[in-house]
């Protein structure tokens, strides 16, 4: 299996990303014509990580997500389902407490952390309302949800720009790239089927989450979503 359909079967998923992990970071960095950098700076300072909170980065696949958080001092806990991804990352940085996790099914317990994100992971998650429960049940009280994720262009002819270069342009510049560019093909179809900003946000709300917000990077071709899981 080289490319998950859009029912995100979590065996196709996983093997999907296994395949691409050695270059994972390298191709995002091209495609992304180097926003990613950018894009994960903001979910940093969204998270706002304090010395000795635990936070986890779910869908953290090498962990260079979860880096900036442990540079702050706090413990932070780099989570995937791909198995491929993690040993990459262990490989890089075999201190951080990888460990392997399904985000609808998340290995524990209620109440642990201060702050649980994930970044451009959740729309691969087949169930995202569950999803969403799992991330509520995992945080303290008073404790956030930060999520950074691809979205809805607010400009409508630029709208149409991106979505013409997703599905003409990135293809072929993952094959030039990718060790495995019909993931990618799947990667354009699944931010184009991705609900909006006000979408998730809602999402969000239903999954328990309060004070919840967005703001828009990059025109919104990516939304950063946070919220709070009442004290």
């Amino acid at each position: 299996m080289t490319r998950a359909s859009l029912d995100k079967q979590p065996h196709e998923v996983a093997s999907m990303f296994d395949n691409v992990a050695e270059r994972y970071d390298l191709t995002n960095d091209v495609l992304s014509l180097g926003q990613d950098r950018r894009w994960r700076k903001e979910v940093a300072k969204a998270v706002d990580a304090r010395p000795a909170q635990k936070v986890l980065d779910l869908a953290a696949g090498t962990a260079t997500s979860s880096l900036p958080f442990a540079r702050t001092g706090a413990y932070v806990v780099p989570c995937d389902f791909s198995l491929g991804m993690l040993q990459v990352g262990k490989k890089r940085n075999a201190w951080l407490p990888f460990t392997a996790g399904d985000a609808t099914r998340l290995p524990f317990k209620d109440d642990t952390f201060d702050a649980v994100t994930i970044s451009f992971g959740l729309r691969n998650v087949q169930d995202t309302d569950t999803a969403l429960r799992e991330m509520y049940r995992v945080t303290k009280p008073g404790g956030r949800v930060v999520i950074c994720e691809f979205s809805h262009p607010i400009w409508a002819p630029f709208r149409t720009v991106y979505t013409e270069y997703l599905m003409r342009a990135l293809p072929p510049v993952a094959r030039a790239v990718s060790s495995n560019p019909d993931a990618y093909v799947y990667l354009a179809e699944s931010i184009r089927a991705w609900p909006d900003q006000s979408g998730l946000a809602a999402r969000l709300r239903g999954a328990g989450w309060s004070q919840v917000a967005w703001r828009n990077l990059s025109g919104g071709i990516v939304a950063l979503h946070r919220g709070f899981k009442q004290a």
